[in-house]
């Protein structure tokens, strides 16, 4: 798909709602430009008026991976989510924030959401940010927090059963990376990838269309690049850009279910990741969801693109447990 294929206009719903923010906020300074923990606070700050009306749990409470010095894993704190009626298994939600920004509970109640619509429980790893913890703390702690999932969330009733791998952003390039470096060693059933980070190629078609955004621009997304992995160089392997990852790495990935939003300078990624699996013979389609911005899933209380999308992520994983 080249650049002026993309449809730029933004979805009805999508824009009255950054209308509305616009009003309520006014422009806000982008939280890359600040220091990293100013950054942070802003992020969270933001992220507040998503995490409203939130979907009722049976059970909610915290857990603890212990740190790992033969892996590199520091501790991670797990907020864990058990729905009414938990099925066996769990979903591990890794949350995005270009790989410096946002935490568990900035991604509550989109992780609700995914527990009410599913049945299953859902954890989250409060993993290592950059820039103060680059690459590979980040994966290194989310591998951890996958290994000891069942374990560490016992005592709040997570059952061992189907392991469900799902992330947004730069959390679904972590999924990916973690399932890279687990390959042969710990498997899980199935992954769910909503607008993912995938590769450092800052000049793809979408990257092209959407420079300056609606929402995410390329800039930021450079900035979180360098807060991430500050030696580009260095970005040249698939555990840091899986779409680097060899065919045989990529065909022995569990099923995987593909989402995009259709205005997002990450756009390719998905696309291009789908490229990929497609020419080894793989199912995968990308979900594109037309006229909504990177992080809309952050939007179910508002925006019905999102809770669609949610569901059909939710039939995805009901269908594989």
């Amino acid at each position: 798909m080249s650049a002026p294929d993309f449809a730029t206009e933004l979805a009805p719903e999508m824009a009255a709602l950054a209308a509305r923010v616009l009003a309520e906020d006014g422009p806000q300074p982008d939280p890359t430009l600040m220091a990293p923990a100013d950054g942070r606070r802003a992020a969270e700050i933001g992220n507040r008026r998503w995490n409203v009306a939130l979907p009722a749990m049976e059970r909610t409470g915290t857990a603890e991976v212990r740190a790992d010095d033969g892996l590199g894993s520091a501790k991670v704190r797990l907020l864990v989510l058990v729905p009414p009626d938990a099925r066996d298994g769990a979903i591990l939600f890794v949350h995005g924030g270009g790989f410096a920004f946002c935490s568990p509970e900035t991604h509550e109640r989109c992780a609700r959401m995914l527990a009410a619509e599913t049945g299953l429980p859902v954890i989250l790893p409060d993993y290592r940010l950059a820039p103060e913890h680059p690459f590979p703390a980040g994966v290194l702690d989310v591998v951890a927090s996958w290994r000891a999932a069942f374990e560490a969330t016992a005592h709040l009733g997570v059952r061992r059963g189907p392991l469900i791998l799902a992330g947004d952003s730069a959390g679904a390039g972590l999924c990916v990376s973690a399932l890279l470096h687990e390959a042969g060693r710990t498997e899980a059933d199935a992954a769910l990838l909503f607008y993912g980070v995938y590769d450092a190629d800052f000049d793809t078609p979408s990257y092209r269309a959407f420079t300056d955004g609606p929402g995410l621009t390329r800039a930021k997304m450079q900035r979180y690049w360098d807060f991430y992995v500050a030696d580009a160089a260095a970005r040249a392997t698939p555990l840091v850009a899986p779409l680097l990852a060899s065919d045989a790495a990529l065909a022995a990935l569990p099923p995987l279910h593909l989402m995009a939003a259709g205005i997002d300078p990450l756009l390719s990624d998905t696309l291009n990741l789908e490229a990929r699996l497609a020419a080894l013979g793989r199912p995968e389609r990308t979900h594109v969801v037309p006229g909504v911005v990177h992080g809309f899933l952050q939007m179910t209380n508002d925006l019905p693109q999102a809770r669609e999308a949610l569901g059909q992520a939710a039939d995805f994983v009901k269908g594989r447990i």
